[in-house]
């Protein structure tokens, strides 16, 4: 099963921690965003690997936009 994570917030791709392969933890950060000028750590919803990643560093997001995929 595939777990899509999405943006919480309206912002820039500040920088991507991962790569497509890597795998990761629930609760391990994968991006960090910038909004109003605050970093907001993107986590990890599910244990598993990184299929896909959606953004770029540098790229604008909106709310709820998909970032990765873990499967």
């Amino acid at each position: 099963m595939s777990i899509l994570v999405e943006s919480p917030v309206v912002g820039t791709v500040w920088k991507i921690q991962v790569a497509v392969g890597d795998a990761v933890a629930e609760g391990d950060d994968i991006m960090i965003l910038e909004s109003m000028k605050m970093e907001i750590p993107v986590e990890a919803e599910a244990t598993g690997t990184i299929i896909s990643l959606s953004v770029a560093e540098g790229d604008q997001v909106a709310e709820g936009a998909l970032l990765a995929t873990i499967e």
